[in-house]
């Protein structure tokens, strides 16, 4: 604690001074080592997509625009990505766009990006050159890889019982059955159909893992879902930001009660000028 109380006096010091640099450099340093201490998808690859909403051509434009957007702050921060999935319409836009980016601690920066983006624009698909509102959203999820399976001898309980089936002569005589009990998650398997408590412990065992990873991967998707959080229309009332490029330029974050007239800036991937977390990124 000592350290985070020296880390925020020598952070004021530098921002008295006007010594920025020194400052972000700090800040960056409080943000991932102490706030997000913790989190356990920091360093976690993420999973970016974005999908048209309502607005039609226009909404499949816009997702166009935002893949440029990002693309454009990828580069300028220096992060890796790739699209990885799309469906991209005849004129140009896409329904839907897939993006896997691999830096580190880029789950943190990006997790503010989430949810509904809306634009206002005269429209290039209209005739008679009417202003046109439309909607994407935004999904940004952390790859949660498949889990590990290492299953511990202390972690195990074995028992061995006379088997009360079929299995030849001896079967009733001697313990070949056997139960195994994974205590962690307190489940337990049962075999007793082969002849020998070797051959029965090994079943047991293989069916015990597969459990096992059953449940893992329902906690995996259980999680996901909670990071997705509650499904909404990609519509009007749910937007996070709004993008105005008529009659006025403006970039309004309702999220987090941002905003900058420098909407080509924002555009050309300057997300810095809008994201919650700008003075990192600068």
């Amino acid at each position: 604690m000592k350290s985070f109380k020296e880390k925020l006096e020598t952070l004021k010091e530098n921002l008295e001074k006007e010594n920025y640099l020194e400052a972000k450099n700090i800040l960056k340093d409080i943000y991932f080592n102490y706030c997000l201490k913790d989190d356990e998808y920091k360093s976690s690859p993420v999973i970016m997509n974005i999908y048209a909403g309502t607005g039609g051509k226009d909404a499949e434009d816009w997702v166009s625009i935002l893949l440029r957007m990002y693309s454009k702050f990828f580069e300028n921060q220096n992060i890796a990505f790739r699209i990885t999935d799309e469906n991209k319409n005849e004129y140009g836009g896409y329904r839907y766009v897939e993006m896997k980016i691999d830096t580190k601690n880029c789950y943190p920066i990006l997790k503010f990006e989430k949810g509904v983006h809306r634009l206002v624009r005269i429209s290039p698909f209209s005739a008679k050159g009417l202003r046109h509102t439309s909607f994407a959203y935004v999904e940004v999820l952390p790859l949660i890889e498949e889990p590990k399976i290492e299953i511990r001898e202390e972690d195990l309980e074995i028992e061995t019982f006379r088997s009360s089936g079929k299995g030849g002569q001896n079967v009733n005589k001697v313990e070949t059955a056997v139960r195994v009990r994974y205590k962690p998650l307190n489940i337990t398997v049962t075999c007793q159909s082969e002849r020998t408590q070797h051959q029965n412990k090994e079943i047991a065992l293989k069916i015990l893992k597969s459990r096992i990873y059953n449940y893992l991967q329902e906690m995996k998707v259980k999680k996901i879902e909670e990071l997705k959080g509650k499904k909404i229309e990609i519509s009007w009332g749910h937007q996070k930001r709004s993008y105005i490029m008529d009659p006025y330029k403006l970039v309004n974050d309702h999220q987090f009660g941002y905003e900058t007239n420098k909407l080509i800036e924002v555009l050309e991937g300057h997300l810095e000028l809008i994201h919650p977390l700008g003075a990192l990124l600068t």
